[in-house]
């Protein structure tokens, strides 16, 4: 793997009118997530070193988390009041809020008053305070001698119980200092759950005492195929270069990799509960278990380990010492991680190796199990009864519903293609954490729509009922890093989507886009202190492959006012140093530029390659009599490009005028291909826009106008044709390598608003 309230002075105006037309507070109260009710008020109340805090015993860890912020602003920690005037903080219990992480906080001119019913609550006031006090209280930069916050009363609870983040740290090592931070900047945006995935077959990350060779041996390798892909990348981007602090000389080998103690997850657990953060370990089974393996190979029914055709031989169900290896291995995680939730992974398992073993044949027929998803899940549902006897609840990936499971095991649904997935198992009882690979798979590539497909992303599946829809707890962004190897690369993919999800999560609430872009471009000032390399907002109305008949210009608005947009002509990477790009550029003959945004503090933007190639219009077609329609032809079958469909055979051929998936396509892997004519209605440069995973190449005029070939992610690319008004050929060619399903193709022209090509336009 690898998916308000506000108040001005004592005029109340009421949520339905502010949740549109936020505009005037976004600046004032720039919260994210935003509370679920907020109202304004008059004036600030000011903190200074004579400030006292007034709390109730059961949040004196909050206390201590609230006086971090003030020795970073102020430099002194505030002390205890000990009387009930004066200028107070106040930490209240109140059993009157129902909601666990729920919390009141009431600013006026004389006192702030943070009431909760639970630490937790409490401590999610503190976060809020934190968005509300100036910036550069992060990271312990200069000190000042007051502090001020906008009084304001806010009520507020999360939609959602579970909000969680997970962060691979198998594929590519993180040091436990960026563990931290991670943790830091989920507490910041009050998100709860860190989903840990500890293990897997590029590497075991986590100190087992009782097996010592699974980090001695499992945590390390040679540089591998996904090490030498970010390698390759790297020569364009250093945040792909492999971090030289994770590479050691051993017995003359290079090897890459690291582990963390015990101890050292033991005080990662304890940083992430002052936080209330639940740090929830993923130990992978049964399959995904290679640097397991290499070292015992006993795990197996062969003795082998390697790929199959497309995933790691898995450990034998059929062996009593595959589980008593499990148990102790899992005995020991229990140890450290102190959570309710234990995720044993479960997915991508290659079963083929089982159905060759006679042991395995003779242990089914034994246990009357009838097939080998039968013994998949007999595998996941003997580990949930020994994590029951722990007092722990199984977590698993939703490949574990397909053999039968028990209704209390926990589903994460992360297969995009398999949509009834979190339906059969809501509607067998089991409660399902959302994580679908579109678009909550933060390991894919970013786009210019990444951060609002996660934001209206809606947690619950059409197809449950009110009752049903009671087993979705929320949801959480995965983090893969096959192709994250450095510590600045995963800040860029998962921020600032994060916050997107925050948002969704917290408050329920999609009416609020445009007011959380403006409050999300205040908060980039705060995560420049944090340290975070977030990505930066993209240029808008890039279009990467331009056609001109006579010439063109480029005219860039920047997103934020601070950017400076530098350009190359000559094939070079923009640079702090390069061309500053500030009024127009004529283009008048075929060329290349490169062009990115910088910020005053260095960070680079994305780069964007902008091809210019001048291009007659292409004359009209005098076809015979057309019908409406495209002929469309459909192949069951896998391909890793669209060169690949013409040597298949096809299975049936349809006529449509929409370019989408079908919905009766249920294939996990397939392509189609589109034939036809386009009916252009005049003549002019137009643009195309092709939205797919994974590949799609389309032609125009029998000219290439969008190449978003491959497999990949959903990602949109662009480019220009010039047409005369009539018939024009029309050729697109789709493959879905399994996952994703996304197909669209919209157009403008003379820098019209992208839309859908009318179905209309298409003839055959």
């Amino acid at each position: 793997m690898k998916i308000p309230f506000y108040k001005a002075a004592i005029v109340i105006i009421s949520v339905c009118l502010i949740n549109g037309p936020l505009k005037a507070q976004d600046a004032r109260y720039p919260i994210i997530p935003y509370p679920t009710s907020l109202a304004a008020g008059s004036g600030t109340f000011v903190i200074t070193a004579a400030t006292r805090i007034s709390a109730d015993s059961k949040f004196s860890n909050e206390v201590v988390q609230f006086n971090k912020l003030m020795k970073q602003g102020l430099g002194i920690a505030l002390q205890k009041a000990s009387s009930t005037a004066g200028n107070i903080i106040s930490f209240k219990y109140d059993a009157a809020i129902t909601e666990d992480e729920g919390y009141k906080l009431t600013i006026d001119q004389q006192n702030v008053v943070i009431a909760a019913r639970t630490p937790t609550g409490a401590f999610r006031a503190v976060e809020t305070i934190r968005q509300l006090l100036p910036v550069n209280i992060e990271g312990n930069r200069e000190k000042v001698k007051q502090l001020s916050l906008q009084s304001l009363t806010i009520t507020d609870q999360p939609a959602y119980a579970w909000r969680g983040m997970h962060l691979d740290v198998s594929r590519h090592f993180f040091s436990i200092n960026y563990l931290r931070k991670f943790i830091d900047v989920m507490a910041l945006y009050k998100m709860n759950k860190f989903h840990l995935h500890l293990t897997d077959d590029q590497g075991w990350r986590v100190e087992i005492k009782k097996y010592p060779k699974l980090t001695s041996e499992g945590a390390w390798r040679t540089f591998n195929n996904q090490d030498s892909a970010c390698m390759k990348l790297a020569k364009d981007n250093p945040d792909f270069a492999i971090d030289p602090k994770h590479i050691i000389h051993k017995n003359g080998k290079t090897l890459y990799g690291g582990f963390y103690t015990q101890q050292q997850l033991k005080d990662l657990v304890a940083y992430a509960a002052a936080k209330h953060i639940d740090i929830i370990p993923e130990i992978d089974m049964p399959g995904h278990m290679m640097a397991a393996i290499n070292s015992y190979p006993f795990l197996t029914c062969n003795g082998e380990n390697k790929f199959g055709e497309l995933f790691s031989k898995p450990i034998c169900p059929a062996n009593e010492s595959t589980y008593e290896f499990a148990q102790n291995v899992y005995d020991e995680i229990m140890a450290i991680f102190p959570s309710k939730y234990i995720h044993i992974g479960g997915d991508e398992v290659d079963r083929t190796d089982w159905a060759k073993s006679d042991a395995v044949k003779a242990f089914m027929a034994k246990e009357g199990i009838k097939d080998l998803p039968g013994l998949h899940s007999y595998f996941i549902n003997r580990m949930e009864k020994y994590f029951n006897s722990k007092g722990r609840k199984l977590i698993g990936w939703d490949e574990i519903i397909e053999g039968g499971i028990s209704p209390t095991a926990i589903i994460m649904y992360w297969r995009g293609w398999v949509p009834d997935a979190p339906v059969k198992a809501a509607k067998n009882g089991n409660t399902v954490i959302m994580t679908p690979g579109e678009p909550l798979y933060f390991d894919n590539q970013p786009d210019q729509y990444s951060v609002s497909k996660v934001y209206y992303f809606n947690p619950i599946p059409a197809k449950l009922n009110a009752q049903e829809a009671k087993a979705i707890i929320g949801a959480q962004a995965n983090l893969w890093s096959e192709r994250i190897p450095t510590e600045q690369r995963a800040d860029y993919m998962y921020m600032p989507r994060m916050t997107a999800l925050a948002e969704r999560l917290w408050t329920s609430n999609t009416d609020r886009y445009d007011s959380y872009l403006k409050r999300l471009a205040i908060h980039y000032k705060r995560l420049d202190k944090l340290n975070v390399h977030y990505r930066l907002p993209d240029l808008p109305n890039m279009v990467t492959e331009n056609v001109f008949t006579d010439k063109d210009t480029l005219s860039i608005k920047k997103p934020m006012e601070e950017m400076q947009l530098r350009y190359t002509t000559d094939g070079s990477l923009p640079l702090a140093s390069s061309r500053i790009l500030n009024n127009q550029l004529i283009i008048t003959a075929p060329q290349t530029i490169k062009v990115a945004a910088f910020t005053p503090s260095g960070s680079r933007g994305d780069i964007y390659t902008l091809n210019y190639k001048k291009q007659p219009y292409a004359a009209a077609q005098n076809a015979a009599a057309t019908v409406p329609g495209l002929t469309a032809t459909y192949y069951k079958a896998f391909f890793k490009q669209t060169s690949l469909i013409s040597k298949a055979k096809p299975d049936s051929t349809f006529t449509t005028n929409t370019i989408a998936v079908p919905s009766s396509v249920t294939a996990p892997s397939f392509a189609i291909t589109y034939r036809g004519y386009i009916n252009v209605p005049s003549t002019g440069v137009y643009t195309f826009y092709l939205n797919c995973d994974d590949g799609g190449v389309l032609k125009i005029a029998d000219r290439m106008v969008v190449d978003n070939d491959g497999n990949h992610s959903a990602i949109e690319k662009n480019g220009q044709v010039a047409l005369s008004k009539g018939l024009q050929p029309f050729s697109l060619d789709f493959i879905e390598g399994g996952g994703g399903f996304a197909l669209g193709l919209k157009y403008s022209v003379n820098g019209s608003a992208p839309a859908p090509v009318p179905s209309t336009w298409f003839q055959h």
